[in-house]
This record gives C-alpha cells, structure tokens and sequence, in this order.
C-alpha cells in the first residue's frame, strides 16, 4: 500500500497524565478534541507525561503531535521523548525530538528498525524540555495514526483469458 496512507487510531481513552490537572479547559480531552485554541497543561516536575493506551496490541504507524511557539511561547516543548510497550514497566524510546520553534504539525513515524509500524499497547509521551526553560507544558493537539489495509474490495484479479474478456463490459 502507499506509506503515506494512514487511518485515525480507535479513539482510545488515553490514560490521565501523572502530574495534576489545572482548572477546566486544560485537561486531557483537550488533546483530542480537533481545536488547535484548546490545550493540555501540565503541572509539576518534568518530565511531562501523557500516556496513551490501547485495549488491545494495535499496529501505529505515526504520531503527530501540535506545537505553536507563537502562542505558547516558553510553554513549548523543545524535547520530547517517544517510547512505546506493553505497559508502563517495559517502554523503550524510540524517537527523540528536538524542536526549534514549531509551528504546525509534527509528525513522529512509529517505526522499528526496518520502517515497519509498530505493535504496542501503550504510547508515552514525554516533554524533557521547554523553550525558554519554561516548567509546564502546553499540548494542543494529539493524534496516532495506524496503517489503512488494503480490503478485498476492489482488488480484483485481472481478467486477460478470452472467455473473460469476451464479458468484460456491462451492456
């Protein structure tokens, strides 16, 4: 199939991050909520953490993830660490990020060594760094994309015999 084709991941709950939830309209819903005005803030020590898991071991192909230095200025990640597991106890990183600046989507391919989309129950997010050294995190957007299958339909074979291509057409 075509590498760029990815689906939306099942809106899975993402797990509460580990640090407080300040006020209402800076919460976790936030993230998923297609409002690039809205945001998650952190609160507390980094590193920052949001964790997302599936019910079930899912194949992700890319993690996108929506920064505005323009309007959060020293709330802007400037690190981010990627890791993926089963769960919290066995995550390896498998990206690190630095960002200068961002405007607009970043898009983290969730690759093994050989390009194939991983399998894993859980995604950790994690903010290592701010612009500016600014403590808390704004978040604004969140998405994880799987691979799109390739269903059965419209894949049909080729019709090359003469017995189908005297059928071929719709009369």
């Amino acid at each position: 199939g075509d590498a760029r084709r990815a689906r939306p991941a099942a809106r899975s709950q993402p797990v509460r991050p580990l640090q407080r939830l300040r006020g209402s309209g800076f919460g976790v819903d936030q993230l998923r909520d297609d409002n690039l005005e809205t945001y998650w803030q952190s609160d507390g020590s980094q590193p920052h953490l949001v964790n997302i898991q599936f019910r079930r071991k899912t194949t992700v192909k890319t993690l996108c993830i929506y920064a505005d230095y323009k309007s959060d200025e020293s709330y802007t990640p400037s690190k981010i660490s990627v890791r993926v597991g089963n769960n919290f106890h066995n995550l390896q990183e498998i990206r690190q990020l630095e960002l200068v600046e961002p405007s607009g989507w970043i898009h983290v391919p969730l690759t093994d060594t050989h390009k194939k989309p991983i399998r894993t129950f859980m995604i950790q997010i994690a903010v290592l760094a701010n612009h500016q050294n600014g403590r808390d995190t704004h978040m604004r957007q969140i998405k994880v994309y799987t691979p799109v299958e390739e269903s059965s339909i419209g894949k049909f074979p080729r019709c090359t015999t003469i017995d189908f291509m005297m059928y071929r057409s719709i009369r």
